[in-house]
Protein backbone atom coordinates (compact mmCIF):
# COMPACT_ATOMS: atom_id res chain seq x y z
CA UNK A 1 0.00 0.00 0.00
CA UNK A 2 2.17 2.83 -1.27
CA UNK A 3 -0.12 5.46 -2.71
CA UNK A 4 2.69 7.97 -3.13
CA UNK A 5 4.37 5.47 -5.45
CA UNK A 6 1.11 5.06 -7.33
CA UNK A 7 1.03 8.86 -7.89
CA UNK A 8 4.67 8.80 -9.04
CA UNK A 9 3.96 6.00 -11.53
CA UNK A 10 1.00 7.93 -12.98
CA UNK A 11 3.24 11.01 -13.48
CA UNK A 12 6.10 9.00 -15.06
CA UNK A 13 3.66 7.46 -17.55
CA UNK A 14 2.18 10.86 -18.41
CA UNK A 15 5.61 12.47 -19.05
CA UNK A 16 6.68 9.58 -21.30
CA UNK A 17 9.61 8.62 -19.07
CA UNK A 18 11.26 12.09 -19.12
CA UNK A 19 11.55 11.73 -15.34
CA UNK A 20 12.34 8.55 -13.40
CA UNK A 21 10.11 7.29 -10.60
CA UNK A 22 12.81 8.25 -8.04
CA UNK A 23 13.00 11.81 -9.44
CA UNK A 24 9.22 12.18 -9.24
CA UNK A 25 8.96 10.67 -5.73
CA UNK A 26 11.26 13.30 -4.17
CA UNK A 27 9.21 16.11 -5.79
CA UNK A 28 5.76 14.94 -4.68
CA UNK A 29 4.34 17.10 -1.90
CA UNK A 30 1.48 16.82 0.59
CA UNK A 31 -0.75 19.92 0.17
CA UNK A 32 -1.21 22.14 3.22
CA UNK A 33 -5.01 21.89 3.06
CA UNK A 34 -7.07 18.79 2.31
CA UNK A 35 -9.26 20.59 -0.28
CA UNK A 36 -6.15 20.61 -2.51
CA UNK A 37 -5.95 16.83 -2.51
CA UNK A 38 -3.76 14.24 -0.82
CA UNK A 39 -0.66 14.53 -3.02
CA UNK A 40 0.58 17.24 -5.38
CA UNK A 41 3.17 17.24 -8.14
CA UNK A 42 4.80 20.63 -8.94
CA UNK A 43 4.83 20.96 -12.76
CA UNK A 44 7.53 23.65 -12.76
CA UNK A 45 10.18 20.91 -12.44
CA UNK A 46 9.39 20.17 -16.13
CA UNK A 47 9.34 23.81 -17.30
CA UNK A 48 12.97 23.84 -18.50
CA UNK A 49 12.71 20.53 -20.33
CA UNK A 50 9.35 21.22 -22.01
CA UNK A 51 9.85 25.01 -22.36
CA UNK A 52 6.28 25.72 -21.36
CA UNK A 53 4.58 27.57 -18.54
CA UNK A 54 4.11 25.30 -15.48
CA UNK A 55 0.33 25.99 -15.45
CA UNK A 56 0.07 24.73 -19.04
CA UNK A 57 2.18 21.64 -18.22
CA UNK A 58 -0.08 20.85 -15.24
CA UNK A 59 -3.22 21.10 -17.40
CA UNK A 60 -1.72 18.88 -20.14
CA UNK A 61 -0.56 16.28 -17.59
CA UNK A 62 -4.06 15.99 -16.11
CA UNK A 63 -5.41 15.19 -19.59
CA UNK A 64 -2.84 12.37 -19.99
CA UNK A 65 -3.11 10.82 -16.51
CA UNK A 66 -5.25 7.72 -16.08
CA UNK A 67 -7.47 8.58 -13.07
CA UNK A 68 -8.29 4.93 -12.28
CA UNK A 69 -7.83 4.31 -8.57
CA UNK A 70 -8.09 8.03 -7.75
CA UNK A 71 -11.20 9.98 -6.77
CA UNK A 72 -10.04 12.72 -9.15
CA UNK A 73 -6.94 14.39 -10.57
CA UNK A 74 -6.99 18.13 -11.25
CA UNK A 75 -4.68 21.00 -12.16
CA UNK A 76 -4.50 23.96 -9.76
CA UNK A 77 -2.05 26.57 -11.03
CA UNK A 78 1.34 24.86 -11.52
CA UNK A 79 0.33 21.79 -9.47
CA UNK A 80 -1.24 18.48 -10.40
CA UNK A 81 -3.39 17.51 -7.41
CA UNK A 82 -4.32 13.89 -6.71
CA UNK A 83 -7.36 12.98 -4.61
CA UNK A 84 -7.23 9.37 -3.41
CA UNK A 85 -10.18 6.99 -3.62
CA UNK A 86 -11.29 7.40 0.00
CA UNK A 87 -13.19 4.11 0.34
CA UNK A 88 -10.33 2.03 -1.09
CA UNK A 89 -7.67 3.95 0.85
CA UNK A 90 -9.48 3.73 4.20
CA UNK A 91 -10.04 -0.01 3.72
CA UNK A 92 -6.34 -0.57 2.93
CA UNK A 93 -5.05 1.58 5.80
CA UNK A 94 -7.34 0.14 8.48
CA UNK A 95 -6.59 -3.41 7.33
CA UNK A 96 -2.84 -2.77 7.50
CA UNK A 97 -2.86 -1.03 10.92
CA UNK A 98 -5.16 -3.61 12.51
CA UNK A 99 -3.18 -6.53 11.06
CA UNK A 100 0.29 -5.23 11.92
CA UNK A 101 -0.61 -3.55 15.26
CA UNK A 102 2.54 -2.14 16.93
CA UNK A 103 4.74 -3.27 14.02
CA UNK A 104 2.84 -0.98 11.61
CA UNK A 105 5.35 1.41 10.07
CA UNK A 106 8.32 -0.96 10.59
CA UNK A 107 10.99 -0.64 7.88
CA UNK A 108 14.06 -2.58 6.82
CA UNK A 109 16.41 0.34 6.27
CA UNK A 110 19.20 -0.97 8.50
CA UNK A 111 19.32 -4.70 7.64
CA UNK A 112 20.31 -5.37 11.28
CA UNK A 113 23.41 -3.13 11.19
CA UNK A 114 24.94 -1.96 14.51
CA UNK A 115 24.61 1.72 15.46
CA UNK A 116 26.45 2.80 18.64
CA UNK A 117 24.83 5.96 20.03
CA UNK A 118 26.92 8.17 22.31
CA UNK A 119 24.31 9.86 24.52
CA UNK A 120 23.47 11.38 27.91
CA UNK A 121 27.07 11.44 29.23
CA UNK A 122 26.70 13.31 32.53
CA UNK A 123 29.75 14.29 34.55
CA UNK A 124 30.46 12.24 37.64
CA UNK A 125 29.96 13.96 41.00
CA UNK A 126 27.56 16.52 39.55
CA UNK A 127 23.78 16.23 39.58
CA UNK A 128 21.96 15.67 36.31
CA UNK A 129 20.53 18.99 35.27
CA UNK A 130 17.93 19.92 32.65
CA UNK A 131 20.94 20.32 30.36
CA UNK A 132 21.37 16.52 30.37
CA UNK A 133 17.74 15.86 29.43
CA UNK A 134 18.17 16.59 25.72
CA UNK A 135 21.03 14.21 24.94
CA UNK A 136 19.32 11.49 26.99
CA UNK A 137 15.81 11.63 25.52
CA UNK A 138 16.86 12.52 21.94
CA UNK A 139 19.37 9.64 21.96
CA UNK A 140 16.80 7.24 23.43
CA UNK A 141 14.15 8.16 20.86
CA UNK A 142 16.61 7.87 17.97
CA UNK A 143 17.52 4.40 19.28
CA UNK A 144 13.80 3.43 19.29
CA UNK A 145 13.36 4.77 15.75
CA UNK A 146 16.45 2.97 14.48
CA UNK A 147 15.21 -0.30 15.96
CA UNK A 148 11.87 0.19 14.17
CA UNK A 149 13.87 0.61 10.94
CA UNK A 150 15.77 -2.67 11.62
CA UNK A 151 19.05 -1.27 12.88
CA UNK A 152 20.60 -2.58 16.09
CA UNK A 153 21.12 0.48 18.31
CA UNK A 154 23.77 0.27 21.08
CA UNK A 155 23.20 2.98 23.69
CA UNK A 156 26.47 4.16 25.22
CA UNK A 157 26.57 6.44 28.25
CA UNK A 158 29.99 8.01 27.77
CA UNK A 159 30.36 9.19 31.37
CA UNK A 160 32.46 12.26 32.13
CA UNK A 161 34.51 10.34 34.68
CA UNK A 162 38.01 11.71 34.03
CA UNK A 163 39.80 15.04 33.69
CA UNK A 164 41.18 17.94 35.71
CA UNK A 165 37.78 18.53 37.38
CA UNK A 166 38.52 15.46 39.50
CA UNK A 167 41.67 17.10 40.78
CA UNK A 168 39.52 20.10 41.75
CA UNK A 169 36.90 17.89 43.37
CA UNK A 170 39.43 15.88 45.40
CA UNK A 171 41.09 19.14 46.48
CA UNK A 172 37.72 20.66 47.45
CA UNK A 173 36.71 17.52 49.36
CA UNK A 174 39.98 17.50 51.30
CA UNK A 175 39.61 21.20 52.18
CA UNK A 176 35.90 21.49 53.01
CA UNK A 177 34.29 18.04 52.79
CA UNK A 178 33.59 15.16 55.12
CA UNK A 179 32.80 11.49 54.69
CA UNK A 180 29.58 11.89 56.69
CA UNK A 181 28.31 14.67 54.41
CA UNK A 182 29.06 12.74 51.20
CA UNK A 183 27.42 9.58 52.52
CA UNK A 184 24.34 11.54 53.63
CA UNK A 185 23.76 13.34 50.30
CA UNK A 186 26.51 12.47 47.81
CA UNK A 187 25.65 14.48 44.73
CA UNK A 188 24.45 17.72 46.29
CA UNK A 189 27.42 17.90 48.64
CA UNK A 190 29.95 17.07 45.93
CA UNK A 191 28.37 19.82 43.80
CA UNK A 192 28.58 22.22 46.74
CA UNK A 193 32.34 21.54 47.08
CA UNK A 194 32.87 21.95 43.31
CA UNK A 195 31.00 25.29 43.13
CA UNK A 196 32.89 26.55 46.20
CA UNK A 197 36.22 25.63 44.58
CA UNK A 198 35.42 27.83 41.58
CA UNK A 199 34.53 30.74 43.86
CA UNK A 200 37.63 30.37 46.04
CA UNK A 201 40.13 29.92 43.20
CA UNK A 202 39.37 33.43 41.91
CA UNK A 203 41.23 34.87 44.91
CA UNK A 204 43.46 31.83 45.50
CA UNK A 205 44.85 30.74 42.09
CA UNK A 206 47.28 28.41 43.88
CA UNK A 207 44.27 26.07 44.37
CA UNK A 208 44.37 25.34 40.63
CA UNK A 209 47.99 24.18 40.91
CA UNK A 210 47.12 21.92 43.83
CA UNK A 211 44.13 20.52 41.91
CA UNK A 212 46.38 19.75 38.94
CA UNK A 213 48.74 17.90 41.29
CA UNK A 214 45.87 15.77 42.58
CA UNK A 215 44.75 14.92 39.05
CA UNK A 216 48.35 13.97 38.22
CA UNK A 217 48.31 11.65 41.27
CA UNK A 218 45.08 10.13 39.96
CA UNK A 219 46.65 9.54 36.55
CA UNK A 220 49.69 7.98 38.22
CA UNK A 221 47.51 5.56 40.22
CA UNK A 222 47.91 7.15 43.68
CA UNK A 223 45.99 4.97 46.16
CA UNK A 224 44.07 7.76 47.91
CA UNK A 225 43.23 9.55 44.66
CA UNK A 226 41.95 6.30 43.07
CA UNK A 227 39.91 5.50 46.21
CA UNK A 228 38.19 8.91 46.22
CA UNK A 229 37.60 8.84 42.43
CA UNK A 230 36.04 5.34 42.60
CA UNK A 231 33.84 6.35 45.53
CA UNK A 232 32.61 9.54 43.82
CA UNK A 233 31.92 7.57 40.58
CA UNK A 234 29.95 4.77 42.28
CA UNK A 235 27.85 7.21 44.32
CA UNK A 236 27.10 9.23 41.18
CA UNK A 237 26.09 6.19 39.13
CA UNK A 238 23.65 5.03 41.80
CA UNK A 239 22.07 8.48 41.76
CA UNK A 240 21.95 8.66 37.95
CA UNK A 241 20.25 5.25 37.72
CA UNK A 242 17.27 6.52 39.75
CA UNK A 243 16.73 9.26 37.15
CA UNK A 244 17.23 6.93 34.19
CA UNK A 245 14.70 4.50 35.73
CA UNK A 246 12.21 7.37 36.06
CA UNK A 247 12.79 8.35 32.42
CA UNK A 248 12.55 4.71 31.31
CA UNK A 249 15.97 4.87 29.65
CA UNK A 250 18.39 1.92 29.65
CA UNK A 251 21.99 1.66 28.40
CA UNK A 252 24.10 -1.07 26.86
CA UNK A 253 27.41 0.41 28.02
CA UNK A 254 28.68 2.81 30.69
CA UNK A 255 32.21 3.01 29.27
CA UNK A 256 33.19 6.58 30.11
CA UNK A 257 36.27 8.67 29.49
CA UNK A 258 38.38 6.72 32.02
CA UNK A 259 37.82 3.51 30.01
CA UNK A 260 39.99 4.94 27.21
CA UNK A 261 42.99 5.93 29.37
CA UNK A 262 45.04 2.96 28.20
CA UNK A 263 43.87 3.25 24.58
CA UNK A 264 45.25 6.69 23.71
CA UNK A 265 48.90 5.71 23.31
CA UNK A 266 47.93 3.60 20.31
CA UNK A 267 46.29 6.62 18.67
CA UNK A 268 49.46 8.70 19.13
CA UNK A 269 51.58 5.83 17.73
CA UNK A 270 49.27 5.39 14.72
CA UNK A 271 49.45 9.12 13.99
CA UNK A 272 53.23 9.02 14.27
CA UNK A 273 53.48 5.94 12.00
CA UNK A 274 51.45 7.76 9.35
CA UNK A 275 53.61 10.93 9.68
CA UNK A 276 50.54 12.94 10.62
CA UNK A 277 51.86 14.44 13.89
CA UNK A 278 53.55 17.82 13.68
CA UNK A 279 55.15 19.87 16.42
CA UNK A 280 53.76 23.33 17.15
CA UNK A 281 55.09 25.33 20.13
CA UNK A 282 56.05 22.07 21.84
CA UNK A 283 52.61 20.52 21.33
CA UNK A 284 51.68 17.71 18.90
CA UNK A 285 49.06 18.58 16.30
CA UNK A 286 47.45 17.19 13.13
CA UNK A 287 47.21 19.81 10.39
CA UNK A 288 43.63 19.96 9.03
CA UNK A 289 44.00 22.97 6.75
CA UNK A 290 42.83 20.93 3.73
CA UNK A 291 39.49 20.45 5.57
CA UNK A 292 39.24 24.20 6.40
CA UNK A 293 39.59 23.30 10.07
CA UNK A 294 41.94 24.43 12.82
CA UNK A 295 44.76 22.00 13.71
CA UNK A 296 43.70 19.12 15.98
CA UNK A 297 45.69 19.37 19.23
CA UNK A 298 46.58 15.78 20.13
CA UNK A 299 49.09 16.30 22.96
CA UNK A 300 49.93 19.37 25.00
CA UNK A 301 53.51 20.54 25.42
CA UNK A 302 53.62 18.74 28.82
CA UNK A 303 52.67 15.46 27.09
CA UNK A 304 49.07 15.39 28.38
CA UNK A 305 46.48 14.06 25.94
CA UNK A 306 43.27 15.92 25.20
CA UNK A 307 39.58 15.30 24.70
CA UNK A 308 40.04 14.68 20.97
CA UNK A 309 42.68 11.99 21.61
CA UNK A 310 40.17 10.17 23.79
CA UNK A 311 37.39 10.53 21.20
CA UNK A 312 39.69 9.13 18.50
CA UNK A 313 40.44 6.14 20.75
CA UNK A 314 36.70 5.70 21.43
CA UNK A 315 35.85 5.83 17.71
CA UNK A 316 38.48 3.19 16.87
CA UNK A 317 37.37 0.96 19.78
CA UNK A 318 33.71 1.20 18.74
CA UNK A 319 34.51 0.35 15.13
CA UNK A 320 36.53 -2.70 16.17
CA UNK A 321 33.95 -3.81 18.72
CA UNK A 322 30.71 -3.18 16.83
CA UNK A 323 31.74 -2.99 13.15
CA UNK A 324 29.11 -0.29 12.91
CA UNK A 325 26.86 0.68 10.01
CA UNK A 326 26.70 4.16 11.55
CA UNK A 327 28.07 5.70 14.73
CA UNK A 328 26.09 8.55 16.28
CA UNK A 329 27.09 11.24 18.79
CA UNK A 330 24.05 12.94 20.33
CA UNK A 331 26.00 15.89 21.69
CA UNK A 332 25.25 19.64 21.89
CA UNK A 333 25.53 22.00 18.98
CA UNK A 334 28.59 23.72 20.46
CA UNK A 335 30.67 20.57 19.77
CA UNK A 336 30.10 20.64 15.98
CA UNK A 337 33.63 21.79 15.20
CA UNK A 338 35.13 19.17 17.55
CA UNK A 339 33.40 16.31 15.70
CA UNK A 340 34.43 17.71 12.33
CA UNK A 341 38.01 17.51 13.60
CA UNK A 342 37.55 13.95 14.91
CA UNK A 343 36.18 12.79 11.54
CA UNK A 344 38.91 14.63 9.61
CA UNK A 345 41.74 13.09 11.70
CA UNK A 346 40.25 9.60 11.27
CA UNK A 347 39.98 10.23 7.52
CA UNK A 348 43.64 11.31 7.44
CA UNK A 349 44.50 8.07 9.26
CA UNK A 350 42.98 6.18 6.31
CA UNK A 351 39.77 5.12 8.05
CA UNK A 352 37.03 5.52 5.45
CA UNK A 353 34.47 4.33 7.99
CA UNK A 354 34.75 7.84 9.46
CA UNK A 355 32.12 8.75 6.79
CA UNK A 356 29.65 6.66 8.82
CA UNK A 357 30.19 8.79 11.95
CA UNK A 358 27.49 11.42 12.43
CA UNK A 359 27.28 14.17 15.02
CA UNK A 360 23.59 14.65 15.94
CA UNK A 361 23.62 18.16 17.43
CA UNK A 362 20.90 19.88 19.47
CA UNK A 363 20.17 23.34 20.87
CA UNK A 364 20.06 24.51 24.48
CA UNK A 365 17.37 24.45 27.12
CA UNK A 366 17.35 27.87 28.77
CA UNK A 367 15.60 29.19 31.85
CA UNK A 368 14.34 32.74 31.68
CA UNK A 369 16.38 33.05 28.49
CA UNK A 370 19.64 32.27 30.31
CA UNK A 371 21.97 29.29 29.78
CA UNK A 372 22.22 26.78 32.63
CA UNK A 373 25.67 26.29 34.17
CA UNK A 374 26.89 23.89 36.89
CA UNK A 375 30.10 25.80 37.51
CA UNK A 376 28.29 29.02 38.45
CA UNK A 377 25.61 27.12 40.38
CA UNK A 378 22.92 28.21 37.85
CA UNK A 379 21.40 24.78 37.48
CA UNK A 380 17.88 23.32 37.34
CA UNK A 381 18.05 19.78 38.64
CA UNK A 382 16.41 17.18 36.40
CA UNK A 383 15.21 15.12 39.37
CA UNK A 384 13.37 18.16 40.79
CA UNK A 385 11.75 18.92 37.42
CA UNK A 386 10.51 15.33 37.02
CA UNK A 387 9.13 15.24 40.57
CA UNK A 388 7.39 18.62 40.13
CA UNK A 389 5.92 17.48 36.80
CA UNK A 390 4.48 14.34 38.43
CA UNK A 391 2.99 16.47 41.26
CA UNK A 392 1.37 18.82 38.71
CA UNK A 393 -0.05 15.88 36.76
CA UNK A 394 -1.45 14.39 39.98
CA UNK A 395 -3.21 17.68 40.83
CA UNK A 396 -4.83 17.82 37.40
CA UNK A 397 -5.93 14.17 37.56
CA UNK A 398 -7.39 14.85 41.03
CA UNK A 399 -9.44 17.74 39.57
CA UNK A 400 -10.59 15.99 36.39
CA UNK A 401 -10.90 12.32 37.40
CA UNK A 402 -10.58 11.79 41.18
CA UNK A 403 -11.85 8.18 41.04
CA UNK A 404 -9.22 7.06 38.49
CA UNK A 405 -7.62 3.74 39.47
CA UNK A 406 -3.76 3.68 39.65
CA UNK A 407 -3.70 7.47 40.04
CA UNK A 408 -0.06 7.51 41.20
CA UNK A 409 1.16 5.42 38.28
CA UNK A 410 -0.78 7.47 35.72
CA UNK A 411 0.52 10.73 37.26
CA UNK A 412 4.07 9.38 36.94
CA UNK A 413 3.50 8.40 33.29
CA UNK A 414 1.85 11.73 32.46
CA UNK A 415 4.28 13.97 34.37
CA UNK A 416 7.50 12.33 33.16
CA UNK A 417 6.01 11.85 29.68
CA UNK A 418 5.13 15.55 29.53
CA UNK A 419 8.76 16.58 30.14
CA UNK A 420 10.10 14.13 27.54
CA UNK A 421 7.47 15.03 24.94
CA UNK A 422 8.01 18.77 25.39
CA UNK A 423 11.70 18.33 24.65
CA UNK A 424 11.15 16.11 21.62
CA UNK A 425 8.40 18.15 19.95
CA UNK A 426 10.99 20.91 19.48
CA UNK A 427 13.23 20.42 16.45
CA UNK A 428 16.45 19.31 18.05
CA UNK A 429 18.58 22.18 16.69
CA UNK A 430 16.27 24.80 18.21
CA UNK A 431 16.88 26.32 21.65
CA UNK A 432 13.84 26.51 23.91
CA UNK A 433 12.93 28.05 27.23
CA UNK A 434 11.57 25.65 29.83
CA UNK A 435 8.33 26.48 31.68
CA UNK A 436 6.94 23.58 33.72
CA UNK A 437 3.36 24.92 33.90
CA UNK A 438 3.20 25.01 30.09
CA UNK A 439 4.71 21.52 29.76
CA UNK A 440 2.18 19.63 31.91
CA UNK A 441 -0.98 21.18 30.45
CA UNK A 442 -3.63 18.73 29.27
CA UNK A 443 -4.63 21.15 26.49
CA UNK A 444 -2.52 22.43 23.60
CA UNK A 445 0.39 20.76 21.85
CA UNK A 446 1.60 18.76 24.85
CA UNK A 447 2.39 15.18 25.77
CA UNK A 448 -0.66 14.90 28.08
CA UNK A 449 -2.89 16.07 25.18
CA UNK A 450 -1.67 13.19 22.99
CA UNK A 451 -1.87 10.71 25.90
CA UNK A 452 -5.44 11.89 26.59
CA UNK A 453 -6.44 11.32 22.94
CA UNK A 454 -5.15 7.74 23.24
CA UNK A 455 -6.99 7.23 26.56
CA UNK A 456 -10.20 8.62 24.98
CA UNK A 457 -9.92 6.14 22.08
CA UNK A 458 -9.47 3.27 24.55
CA UNK A 459 -12.47 4.51 26.57
CA UNK A 460 -14.69 4.46 23.42
CA UNK A 461 -13.64 0.87 22.69
CA UNK A 462 -14.43 -0.12 26.31
CA UNK A 463 -17.89 1.54 26.09
CA UNK A 464 -18.54 -0.34 22.85
CA UNK A 465 -17.57 -3.59 24.59
CA UNK A 466 -14.89 -4.19 21.95
CA UNK A 467 -12.03 -6.46 22.93
CA UNK A 468 -10.91 -7.45 19.44
CA UNK A 469 -11.47 -6.06 15.95
CA UNK A 470 -11.31 -8.27 12.89
CA UNK A 471 -8.55 -6.83 10.66
CA UNK A 472 -9.85 -8.67 7.59
CA UNK A 473 -13.33 -7.15 7.49
CA UNK A 474 -13.97 -4.64 4.66
CA UNK A 475 -14.07 -1.31 6.54
CA UNK A 476 -15.08 1.35 4.02
CA UNK A 477 -15.50 4.62 5.90
CA UNK A 478 -17.47 7.13 3.85
CA UNK A 479 -17.72 9.72 6.65
CA UNK A 480 -15.85 12.84 5.38
CA UNK A 481 -15.01 13.76 9.01
CA UNK A 482 -12.86 10.61 9.23
CA UNK A 483 -10.68 11.39 6.23
CA UNK A 484 -8.04 13.54 7.96
CA UNK A 485 -7.39 10.86 10.60
CA UNK A 486 -7.28 8.06 7.99
CA UNK A 487 -4.99 10.07 5.74
CA UNK A 488 -2.60 10.66 8.67
CA UNK A 489 -2.67 6.95 9.62
CA UNK A 490 -1.65 6.09 6.06
CA UNK A 491 1.25 8.52 6.29
CA UNK A 492 2.80 6.94 9.42
CA UNK A 493 5.38 4.73 7.58
CA UNK A 494 6.65 7.82 5.71
CA UNK A 495 6.92 9.70 9.02
CA UNK A 496 9.13 6.90 10.39
CA UNK A 497 11.37 6.96 7.32
CA UNK A 498 11.83 10.72 7.56
CA UNK A 499 12.48 10.69 11.33
CA UNK A 500 15.15 7.97 10.90
CA UNK A 501 16.76 9.66 7.90
CA UNK A 502 16.98 13.03 9.69
CA UNK A 503 17.67 11.69 13.23
CA UNK A 504 14.72 13.89 14.20
CA UNK A 505 12.24 12.68 16.87
CA UNK A 506 10.26 15.94 16.54
CA UNK A 507 8.88 14.57 13.24
CA UNK A 508 7.11 11.83 15.24
CA UNK A 509 6.06 14.17 18.08
CA UNK A 510 4.50 16.67 15.65
CA UNK A 511 2.80 13.82 13.80
CA UNK A 512 1.34 12.51 17.09
CA UNK A 513 -0.08 15.98 17.86
CA UNK A 514 -1.64 16.17 14.37
CA UNK A 515 -3.19 12.71 14.69
CA UNK A 516 -4.53 13.49 18.19
CA UNK A 517 -6.10 16.72 16.88
CA UNK A 518 -7.64 14.98 13.85
CA UNK A 519 -9.05 12.23 16.08
CA UNK A 520 -10.48 14.71 18.60
CA UNK A 521 -12.14 16.63 15.74
CA UNK A 522 -13.59 13.36 14.42
CA UNK A 523 -14.84 12.44 17.91
CA UNK A 524 -16.53 15.85 18.24
CA UNK A 525 -18.32 15.62 14.87
CA UNK A 526 -19.28 11.94 14.67
CA UNK A 527 -21.59 9.72 16.68
CA UNK A 528 -19.07 6.89 16.84
CA UNK A 529 -21.28 4.52 18.85
CA UNK A 530 -24.45 5.11 16.78
CA UNK A 531 -25.91 1.75 15.76
CA UNK A 532 -25.75 1.86 11.95
CA UNK A 533 -23.91 0.09 9.12
CA UNK A 534 -20.81 2.28 9.58
CA UNK A 535 -20.36 1.54 13.31
CA UNK A 536 -17.84 -1.30 12.83
CA UNK A 537 -15.77 0.85 10.46
CA UNK A 538 -15.81 3.78 12.91
CA UNK A 539 -14.63 1.52 15.74
CA UNK A 540 -11.92 0.12 13.44
CA UNK A 541 -10.71 3.69 12.94
CA UNK A 542 -10.76 4.37 16.71
CA UNK A 543 -8.73 1.19 17.36
CA UNK A 544 -6.27 2.10 14.59
CA UNK A 545 -5.76 5.60 16.01
CA UNK A 546 -5.12 4.12 19.48
CA UNK A 547 -2.51 1.72 18.02
CA UNK A 548 -0.62 4.43 16.12
CA UNK A 549 -0.77 7.02 18.93
CA UNK A 550 0.57 4.45 21.41
CA UNK A 551 3.38 3.45 19.03
CA UNK A 552 4.25 7.11 18.33
CA UNK A 553 4.51 7.80 22.05
CA UNK A 554 6.58 4.63 22.59
CA UNK A 555 9.07 5.75 19.94
CA UNK A 556 9.48 9.00 21.87
CA UNK A 557 9.98 7.13 25.15
CA UNK A 558 6.56 8.19 26.53
CA UNK A 559 3.95 5.88 28.11
CA UNK A 560 0.35 5.72 26.85
CA UNK A 561 -2.05 5.15 29.78
CA UNK A 562 -5.37 3.48 28.89
CA UNK A 563 -7.22 5.74 31.35
CA UNK A 564 -6.55 9.30 32.46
Amino acid sequence: MDYKQKVAQAIVKAVDGQLTEEEVLVKIEVPKTMNLGDYAFPAFVLAKVLRKAPQMIATELVEKIDPTGFEKVEAVGPYVNFFLDKAMFSQDVLHEVLTEQATYGNQDLGHGGNVPIDMSSPNIAKPMSMGHLRSTVIGNSIANLLKKANYNPIKINYLGDWGTQFGKLIMAYKLWGSEEEVKADPINNLLKYYVRFHKEDVEHPELDDQAREWFKKLEDGDEEAIFLWTWFRNESLQFFMKIYDKLGVEFDSFNGEAFYNDKMDEIVELLEDRDLLQESQGASIVDLESYNLNPALIKKSDGATLYITRDLAAALYRHRTYDFAQSLYVVGNEQTNHFKQVKAVLKEMGYDWSDDIHHVPFGLITSGGKKLSTRSGRVILLEDVLNDAVDLAEKQIEEKNPTLPNKEQVAEEVGVGAVIFHDLKNERLNNFDFDLEEVVRFEGETGPYVQYAHARAMSILRKAGVTEIDPNAAYELTDPNAWEAISLLGNFPQVIKRAVREYEPSVVAKYAIQLAKAFNKYYAHSKILADDDQKAARLALVASVAIVLKESLRLLGVAAPNEM
